[in-house]
């Protein structure tokens, strides 16, 4: 069963069990494929990988919320936020951990030959494609980042 599909029937399911967060959260879910579907174009279907990214997308403005929230004394709607968050993640991919992506970064340097922040750019491009949906770019970013001052 596609992502999608698992996203309405969790939708169905929650509204028959009176789980209106969870119902909530799903359909701002759904109008936001969709929306992305209309922005593809006329009568697009999302692919797999494009769906996550929307997910993906949803994650990080939940997480960019929390933090204003937090900043503005609003620890209610930070906590509201947060489930949010957690609810949207059960449906991404497992993410990699810090260490899997600090072994791939390393594989990368080696393999594109970098030697100092200068080459981050031939780094990434090594490494982006084998963690694309699996791990976060900024995290990566860091990473690698680390990895080629310690190595310069």
């Amino acid at each position: 069963m596609d992502t999608l599909s698992k996203i309405k029937e969790d939708l169905i399911t929650a509204l028959k069990s009176g789980e209106t967060f969870k119902a909530e959260t799903l359909r701002y879910v759904i109008a936001a494929i969709h929306n992305a579907e209309i922005a593809k174009g006329k009568d697009a279907q999302l692919s797999e990988e494009e769906l996550i990214q929307v997910l993906q997308k949803q994650v990080k403005q939940r997480q960019e919320s929390i933090e204003a929230y937090q900043k503005g004394g609003r620890s209610d709607l930070a906590e509201k936020e947060q489930k949010e968050s957690d609810l949207i993640k059960t449906y991404l991919p497992a993410q990699m951990s810090e260490e899997e992506i600090r072994t791939l970064a390393q594989e990368a340097v080696k393999g594109s030959g970098a030697s100092g922040p200068a080459d981050m750019g031939k780094v990434m491009a090594v490494l982006m494609p084998k963690v694309k949906g699996k791990a976060d770019g900024a995290t990566v970013s860091r990473i690698v980042r680390e990895s080629l001052v310690a190595r310069s």
